[in-house]
């Protein structure tokens, strides 16, 4: 029986040439202090801008690294690779900068919009598959059929040499650093990260960052069991089966590996758009959503996370912007019990007039209700400056006789 010789990390020194090969190439993003983060949060707070990059992520850097030691024959023959995402748009745009022939294999769920920049970097897109486990093994199968070189996601140590050279911008903009937190999906970026962040600076912590839904790597390295599944904002560290030499690397060199929530991961995405106006996945936005939830653990401490990627439908975001307007109470709908009689909703709207709140929207429900059939549910959706002024309301409202409820998210 083959016995096959196990991926051996990379070394710092090929991170170091990693750099070297994909400079000039790839964006050196911006590495910045977030005043108002540090504010908020009693920290340092340092954010590496990696959503800067031409496809909005940090993919780029391991993609390039990658296809530019193939040889020439493999360069002849192209390449193909399997993501619903920031993967497969990274190798897409260098490989047509190449000149290298890609088919990118995707779920057919893929969003449209996705599928439509990868095809508009050049490549061949396959759709196949429910999940990208599917997709996955279709393109390991089209590469045996015909001789494609197969780019992984991130158990590569190329791929992770590549993802590494953040770390080595991350170190020479801030030096001083005590902890880094790094999204995890298959580990590839926190690896590198780690394998360069050990070699500059052996005491510093490194924590690395996994939705709630997704504990894979936890589990990997902990040995834990715990449920994997949903519906996650952060689809883009969604993985099911972290890699094998990801896993080894990670276990040697993680301090820990922590889980986020999607209301955190919410408010991570809501408040990077609205302090620092930059668009950020769910997945770029973890680090910080880590250090929302955990705030005591990075108090006093100089620490640093990157936004590894920005692309999020704009509908979606658009959802997580106003749901996080609804938590900090400047959104309310509520539901007024009122008799179906002329000068009810006047009354209504009156009174959330004289608290100075703007009515977004008005709806009747007459048959849905547990309500006597004389009286109504009607439903408001207004706007405030403040959570005080939408407690104003309700207390106006009480006062009038009606009887008031507030939806709630949670």
């Amino acid at each position: 029986m083959l016995q096959t010789t196990p991926m051996q990390p990379p070394t710092i020194d090929d991170i170091r040439a990693a750099a070297q090969r994909i400079d000039g190439a790839v964006i050196k993003t911006p590495m910045l202090v977030s005043t108002t983060l540090s504010e908020i949060l009693g920290a340092e707070v340092w954010l590496k801008f990696e959503n800067l990059q031409f496809t909005a992520a940090y993919k780029e850097r391991g993609a390039l690294n990658k296809l530019l030691q193939l040889p020439p024959e493999d360069r002849a023959r192209g390449v193909i690779a399997a993501s619903a995402g920031n993967h497969a748009q990274a190798v897409a745009y260098h490989a047509k900068r190449l000149g290298i022939p890609a088919v990118i294999v995707m779920p057919e769920s893929t969003p449209t919009v996705k599928v439509t920049q990868t095809a508009g970097h050049g490549a061949q897109v396959v759709l196949y598959g429910k999940i990208v486990d599917d997709a996955f093994s279709k393109a390991r199968e089209l590469a045996l059929e015909n001789g494609y070189v197969f780019v992984h996601a991130f158990d590569d140590p190329q791929i992770i040499a590549g993802a590494g050279t953040v770390g080595l911008e991350m170190l020479d903009a801030a030096p001083d650093l005590d902890i880094i937190t790094i999204p995890i999906g298959g580990g590839g970026l926190m690896s590198g990260v780690a394998i360069a962040a050990r070699a500059l600076k052996p005491d510093i912590e490194l924590i690395g960052v996994e939705a709630e839904l997704y504990p894979s790597m936890k589990c990997a390295i902990e040995g834990c069991h715990l449920p994997l599944g949903g519906d996650t904002l952060a689809e883009g560290i969604a993985v099911k089966q972290p890699g094998e030499l990801t896993s080894r690397i990670l276990k040697d060199l993680a301090d820990d590996v922590v889980l986020v929530s999607e209301r955190d991961l919410e408010r991570a995405v809501s408040m990077l758009v609205g302090i620092e106006k930059t668009v950020v996945e769910g997945a770029g936005a973890a680090g910080l959503a880590a250090m929302l939830a955990q705030p005591g653990r990075f108090k006093g401490k100089k620490v640093a996370t990157m936004l590894c990627g920005g692309n999020i439908d704009t509908h979606l975001l658009a959802n997580v912007l106003v749901r996080d307007l609804v938590r900090q109470g400047r959104i309310a709908r509520l539901h007024v019990a009122a008799h179906d009689q002329p000068g009810a909703l006047a009354a209504i709207t009156a009174k959330v007039f004289e608290a100075g709140v703007n009515v977004i929207e008005i709806n009747h429900s007459r048959i849905f209700t547990r309500l006597p059939a004389k009286d109504t549910m009607i439903e408001v959706e207004c706007e405030a400056r403040d959570p005080q002024a939408i407690d104003d309301v309700v207390t106006r409202l009480e006062a009038a006789g009606f009887r008031v409820e507030r939806a709630s998210l949670d």
